[in-house]
């Protein structure tokens, strides 16, 4: 699909010119000669987190969950957003997807299409009903609202249906959100030339996959034209792990947690060799006979960002609806 040829030129073209991140060769092929020995621990879907009953509700739950899926760390001074989710207190995406899961299964009408058409800032705040503050509610209130108009003007208000849309490939569904939904249409300009990165919108496909294990709703035909999803997490491991490298400067702005606009060039060169990096990993391991879909390469590297031992270095804050 072209949109995807889009995204890898467009971050290769980024990679090859970037002034403030470099990739480093040498461990990148240190890491994909282990790998072939020790093959990658691909995380299974977690369900432990998730609304899951096997129907459209579940498409429509993961819509709802990935129009939100964004910018989960506090201002500088402002309690991290938790969420109580029986004995334990979560915080990040994992409180996002329980604080929904609850949400439905108490009978709150997140998934109806007119609801999420009309509903608010402040609405949505009671709803996810976690402790902390949760950035650019207002924006994720707009998010929901321009997905429930898409949902009921397009699509008889079915999640299902726009799915089904993509007729089995994740790269059209994937298209298909970015073209229709400017939420979704995560770009930036660099050099003077457009580039792009559809994290959440590749991602929806990517999660649907691994929800249906596959099946049904998540069946696709070309998840190997998924790139990784381009957020915050995956250059701070990748940086712990010394395949990203970051100039002085820039180094000590992410070290220091100061603010880097969404769209500055070196917001934009982190997140593009993020993701290039990503591509030369799965490039290095096919040459070696191991085959692994980028979009599973994030969610390992998206695991190991969990443990503690890959924190020990900031990540990037950019206040953004796009990661």
């Amino acid at each position: 699909m072209k949109i995807m040829r889009e995204v890898i030129e467009s971050v290769q073209y980024v990679s090859e010119r970037s002034r403030w991140v470099r990739i480093d060769h040498a461990v990148l092929d240190r890491f994909v000669r282990k790998r072939s020995i020790e093959p990658l621990r691909l995380p299974p879907w977690d369900p432990a987190y998730h609304f899951h009953d096997g129907t459209e509700k579940t498409v429509a739950y993961l819509l709802v969950v990935d129009a939100l899926n964004f910018c989960f760390w506090p201002e500088k001074g402002k309690e991290k957003w938790r969420v109580c989710f029986g004995t334990e207190r979560l915080d990040g995406y994992y409180a996002l997807a329980a604080a929904l899961t609850q949400a439905v299964k108490r009978g709150e009408p997140i998934l109806d299409p007119g609801f999420l058409e009309a509903v608010t800032a402040e609405r949505l705040a009671r709803i996810l009903d976690g402790h902390g503050e949760l950035q650019l509610m207002r924006r994720r209130a707009e998010n929901l609202n321009e997905l429930g108009v898409f949902l009921s003007d397009s699509y008889g208000g079915e999640a299902a249906r726009l799915v089904e849309a993509a007729k089995g490939s994740a790269a059209r569904l994937a298209r298909l959100l970015a073209r229709e939904l400017p939420s979704f249409r995560d770009t930036a300009e660099y050099d003077g030339r457009e580039i792009s990165f559809l994290k959440r919108a590749q991602i929806v496909a990517a999660d649907l996959h691994g929800a249906f294990a596959g099946k049904a709703w998540g069946a696709f035909s070309d998840l190997d034209r998924l790139t990784a999803f381009a957020d915050y997490k995956l250059p701070q491991v990748l940086r712990h792990l010394n395949m990203l490298v970051y100039e002085d400067s820039l180094a000590r702005k992410v070290d220091r947690c100061i603010t880097l606009p969404s769209g500055s060039p070196q917001e934009v060169e982190i997140r593009a060799n993020t993701v290039w990096c990503v591509e030369l990993m799965r490039r290095g391991l096919r040459e070696r006979g191991i085959s692994a879909n980028a979009f599973e390469m994030d969610w390992y590297l998206w695991n190991l960002g969990q443990e503690e031992e890959f924190r020990h270095k900031p990540y990037h804050r950019t206040p953004t609806i796009f990661y």
